[in-house]
């Protein structure tokens, strides 16, 4: 009886210790697919004619105030580490305000606005640390970008026809600014338009503290992501 005690004694604490080796290994797996799920894709824009718009039609005249409204969005996406496996977290908010100006073919001016605070991911404890470490926002509540460069297309675009221009401007975050280059999709779909695009930054730039716990880490570098609904002003 004493040997067989001692034969399921061992059986047990055999079976632990691959179990706990197999949650080792697997853990960071889990917590990639399962709790953080797959990232959202990064933004582009969609061809979709609104109020009957002829698709193949040239817009006639885009210039004047055009605003970001419902359907807007910004945020960030990084990539983690966790014991060796990579996991892409992506923020988002729709908390997005802004406005541009255009001049026959050429936009002259553009200036958007997030609320950082708003920003939120699949984790409470990654967003407050995001808000009071990181990002600072009850000091530094917005980021910004705003057109240093005007942009000019050689023809005035086709409704839902997708276009990519190269935007110069000014980034703001955490209250540092720094000039950035960004590619740009954007689409006409008749009284209505949208602009993409990811900003690559790296965090120090910026003042940011990308964490590092050890198990988990932050790489120094991400991209700041937005999507614009655009109407008239």
């Amino acid at each position: 009886m004493q040997k067989r005690t001692k034969i399921i004694t061992a059986s047990i604490v055999a079976g632990v210790l691959v179990l706990g080796a197999t949650a080792a290994i697997a853990g960071p797996i889990v917590y990639r697919d399962l709790i953080v799920g797959e990232a959202d894709a990064a933004p582009s824009v969609t061809a979709r004619p609104s109020n009957g718009a002829d698709a193949s039609a040239e817009a006639s005249d885009l210039s004047g105030a055009w605003t970001a409204t419902d359907g807007s969005f910004a945020g960030y996406r990084v990539d983690e580490v966790l014991n060796g496996t990579d996991v892409t977290v992506t923020g988002r908010t729709s908390q997005v305000t802004g406005d541009l100006e255009v001049e026959g073919l050429t936009l002259t001016s553009a200036a958007f606005e997030v609320d950082v605070a708003s920003i939120e991911t699949d984790s409470g404890n990654r967003d407050e640390y995001f808000r009071s470490t990181a990002m600072r926002v009850a000091e530094f509540p917005t980021a910004s970008f705003v057109l240093t460069e005007p942009i000019t297309v050689d023809a005035a675009p086709t409704v839902g026809a997708v276009q990519t221009v190269q935007a110069t401007g000014d980034l703001t975050l955490a209250g540092v600014t720094k000039p950035v280059t960004v590619e740009l999709q954007a689409v006409l779909n008749g009284e209505t338009g949208q602009v993409a695009g990811s900003i690559p930054i790296t965090f120090a730039d910026y003042g940011v503290e990308a964490p590092n716990l050890g198990f988990v880490s932050v790489e120094p570098d991400g991209f700041v992501e937005f999507s614009l609904e655009l109407t008239r002003a």
